[in-house]
């Protein structure tokens, strides 16, 4: 199971990438094994304002459903679109192309909240 240090993990799967204000979220290897092969993504609205816990969208895999969560407060400003037609990259490559969106942190405070990856291997046994 691939863990990257240089990340923060969030109790629901979901990484992110912080650089000063700026979040790349994308979803742990953990998370699409357990989801399988990925068939869907719904995307938020580039725009979108939302809190930490919110429902960002959802993956759709051949055998369930999952929400996506919002690891921290902002903004979307980019969803990678990429995934619109090749979404089997959530599964590839989870933590590189298969990113979902980049948002802008309202609260850069909350990434304290955040599992570093030591914190998250032990969450993932």
């Amino acid at each position: 199971m691939k863990i990257t240090g240089s990340l923060l993990y969030t109790n629901d799967h979901e990484w992110i990438k912080i650089e000063e204000n700026q979040g790349i979220v994308g979803i742990t290897d953990f998370a699409q094994r357990e989801l399988g092969d990925i068939v869907f993504i719904e995307f938020p609205d580039k725009g979108d304002l939302f809190q930490k816990g919110d429902t960002i969208g959802t993956i759709e895999a051949v055998k369930t459903v999952s929400d996506l969560y919002a690891p921290v407060s902002g903004k979307i400003f980019e969803l990678n679109l990429e995934l619109d037609d090749n979404v089997e990259l959530i599964n590839s490559d989870p933590f590189g192309k298969g990113w979902l969106i980049k948002m802008e942190l309202s609260n850069p405070n909350e990434k304290s909240d955040l599992l570093s990856a030591e914190d998250y291997g032990k969450l993932i046994g």
